[in-house]
């Protein structure tokens, strides 16, 4: 079965939140992911407000960028939205867009390096051992959490080059794959992901996490096709949906096929009604890909 959801994107004001929120809830939506994107919206304290307005959709954040958190205040807030929301939380950790970490001064000479210490560390910290390490950019002396999740938590990790792909499978828990990531892009980034858990010795599952570029409406098309020139991938083919109902879930089953576990709707910028594209995808997608 293919997990479904949808993103609150944020180019909307942090108070239309709520509003979605309680939709995505009402509707039977599976998962409503939110994003951290340099300047607009915190990540942690958003989800933690989406969960608090729920009761049962889980909250995903796609991504911390992690040049700009210590791995400590990461652990302690990811523990505590798991001690609050057990089960409910899903957080995914990358490097953040380099531009951005340079114009906050936190831009690093080796991001998968960074990267892979974090991860590490983030992981040994949520499974509530004590850590002493010393690495090239994370460094920590007899840390440990004094509330750390009480069962198992899996951190994700967002990759596109080859080299964070086998990061992601050796090191993360699942991988989260932008919307730029055709079936055949999910099928390469499969085979490196596998590459790095075999690396690792890793056998349990690696759930991969896919955005699809969705617009639906009588302006579906040229929506979808002016956000995707603006991305400079208007080219690109097999990328996005627009259309009914029956078109988006024949594109969700395409990355399912691919090796997608969770395809998570990504509406366009201007979107005219957030609402409705939570419940277009739980309602009506939904009905089709499950």
């Amino acid at each position: 079965m293919t997990g479904l959801g949808a993103v609150f994107r944020p180019q909307l004001p942090p108070e239309r939140l709520r509003a979605v929120v309680r939709l995505a809830d009402a509707a039977g939506l599976e998962e409503l992911w939110l994003w951290e994107d340099c300047f607009r919206e915190g990540g942690i304290s958003a989800a933690a407000a989406a969960l608090a307005w729920s009761e049962r959709v889980r909250i995903g954040v796609g991504l911390l960028p992690v040049p700009l958190r210590n791995v400590a205040i990461t652990a302690m807030e990811a523990a505590t939205l798991h001690r609050l929301f057990p089960g409910r939380a899903i957080l995914g950790v990358g490097h953040g867009v380099q531009d951005w970490m340079g114009q906050v001064g936190a831009r690093v000479e080796s991001p998968v390096t960074l990267l892979r210490e974090h991860l590490d560390a983030l992981r040994a910290l949520l499974r509530g051992e004590r850590l002493t390490t010393d690495g090239r950019y994370v460094k920590l002396d007899d840390v440990g959490l004094d509330w750390p999740p009480a069962g198992p938590v899996e951190i994700l990790a967002g990759a596109t080059g080859p080299r964070t792909l086998r990061l992601s499978g050796a090191a993360a828990d699942g991988t989260i794959l932008t919307a730029s990531t055709t079936p055949d892009g999910v099928r390469r980034a499969r085979r490196l992901i596998d590459e790095g858990r075999q690396s690792a010795g890793r056998t349990e599952p690696h759930k991969v996490v896919v955005y699809l570029l969705t617009a639906t409406g009588p302006d579906a098309t040229s929506r979808l096709r002016a956000e995707l020139a603006e991305e400079g991938l208007e080219s690109v083919p097999d990328l996005g949906a627009a259309g009914d109902a029956d078109t988006v879930a024949k594109a969700v089953h395409r990355l399912a096929e691919a090796g997608a576990d969770t395809v998570i709707l990504q509406p366009t910028g201007d979107d005219p009604d957030p609402e409705a594209f939570v419940r277009f995808t739980a309602e009506q997608v939904g009905r089709l890909v499950s």
